[in-house]
């Protein structure tokens, strides 16, 4: 169900294509049905050229999940089976492949410019193509698997930047290109356990790119920001400037982490820390009365007898934890070379980001505005998934219409992740389902 390049209403590739979308996170597992229209009204996000109304969605809890990455076969299996069914029921159809968020294979970012003579005229789409070949022929020499293979920005002669060069005269073209790579094991783990469903993948998109794509509108992506996904298991940070990704990485640190330090300080069970923090959760005392006291059971107390705890306590626990998570962010963000570029804009995603003051934290460490990021301009989304928690799903339904690009093919190095919904077999049995 890979749709096909699409372009502005209108356009060869104006036509209507089912998307389905699977975010396998460490908490819970994500599957979204979509239905991508092409739109004439593009309002706050030009960039986008379909609509998006989402038909099918099922959610389940994360099983044999850590930190992103599969520990246990067949928990994750059938996590995202139910998901996948659940999904299926609801939209009336059936799922064959999906597009894949993720945080597996620790995340990393690379930026460099390639360059080619082409004698003082015009420049050509050949020319693209072969500046574009020398940067995927740089790519492959990398270690890393890609996930993805982003040209940034174009530049002729001394340097100008350009944004399409085609048609234009110079001596030399160049291009910067930004890869996101990942270590293979992790990412094949987890294809091979859709694929258990027979299932294929048609693409692997990393988390805090898909979330990026999903909160953040066109002139925050233009003018500069980051947007920091707290998931259970992880928190990415995705950087844009000039409507582009430039930066992306993740750290093994996210809301689970804080359920954990609950139960580990309280000695309760888990299940009721994640109550705890759910219900009662926040990073500071401002707009709650720390005085109330809460009641949970002691995992130590053999016959169940309840021990009060006042929501001021929980902060204290709570705090530590997201400064932490915010310190190390505020880190890979500096390490980027991007931290100037963002204009003092911060958008927060993910399930742990709707802890009371996690904004104004975010604020304090990061030295930024901070909002919280939600689903945009996607339809269809029930109350609940239209919070943070459910962007990277939604930004699945985004990623085609910015990675619809005439020069893909060249964007495929050798060292590109290989899944088993690209291949020819499968990309033609979809071309005769969808035109027949």
């Amino acid at each position: 169900m890979n749709i096909f390049p699409i372009s502005r209403a209108g356009g060869s590739g104006g036509r209507s294509s089912i998307q389905c979308l699977l975010d396998v996170g460490s908490s819970k597992v994500v599957c979204l049905i979509a239905r991508l229209s092409p739109r004439t009204d593009y309002g706050l996000m030009p960039s986008r050229t379909h609509a998006v109304e989402i038909i099918g969605s099922g959610m389940q809890r994360s099983r044999g999940i850590k930190s992103g990455v599969v520990v246990d076969m067949d928990e994750a299996e059938q996590a995202i089976r139910l998901a996948v069914d659940q999904a299926e029921r609801s939209a009336g159809m059936t799922v064959d492949s999906l597009t894949v968020a993720t945080t597996a294979g620790r995340l990393s970012s690379e930026t460099f410019k390639s360059e080619i003579s082409i004698g003082g005229r015009e420049v050509e789409a050949r020319d693209v193509r072969a500046v574009l070949s020398v940067a995927s022929d740089h790519i492959s020499d990398s270690q890393r698997t890609v996930l993805h293979a982003l040209p940034i920005g174009y530049s002729l002669d001394d340097g100008q930047a350009v944004d399409d060069p085609i048609g234009m005269v110079g001596s030399s073209l160049g291009v910067d290109m930004h890869v996101v790579g990942a270590d293979a094991a992790p990412l094949r783990n987890l294809e091979l356990c859709i694929n258990r469903l027979h299932i294929s993948v048609d693409q692997m998109v990393a988390t805090p790119y898909a979330s990026g794509l999903a909160s953040l509108v066109d002139d925050e992506s233009r003018m500069g920001a980051a947007c920091i996904d707290m998931g259970g298991g992880t928190t990415s940070v995705s950087i844009f400037l000039g409507g582009n990704l430039v930066f992306a990485d993740a750290i093994a640190v996210g809301g689970n982490h804080v359920t954990m330090d609950l139960a580990r300080c309280l000695s309760i069970r888990i299940n009721d820390a994640e109550r705890l923090k759910v219900l009662h959760g926040a990073v500071g005392a401002d707009g709650i009365d720390g005085d109330d006291l809460l009641t949970v059971s002691s995992i130590a107390d053999a016959v169940g007898q309840p021990q009060q705890v006042s929501v001021a306590q929980l902060s204290q626990i709570i705090r530590p934890r997201l400064e932490e998570t915010f310190e190390l962010i505020r880190d890979r963000i500096n390490r980027s070379g991007f931290a100037g570029a963002l204009g003092g804009r911060v958008v927060l995603t993910g399930g742990a980001s709707q802890l009371t003051g996690t904004p104004d934290l975010a604020s304090e460490i990061l030295g930024a505005q901070s909002r919280i990021g939600r689903p945009l301009g996607i339809s269809g989304l029930n109350k609940l998934s239209k919070g943070p928690a459910f962007a990277a799903a939604a930004g699945l339904a985004v990623y085609p219409q910015i990675e619809a690009n005439a020069f893909a093919d060249v964007l495929r190095p050798a060292n590109a992740i290989r899944l088993t919904g690209n291949g020819a077999f499968a990309r033609f049995g979809r071309w005769l389902k969808e035109s027949f």
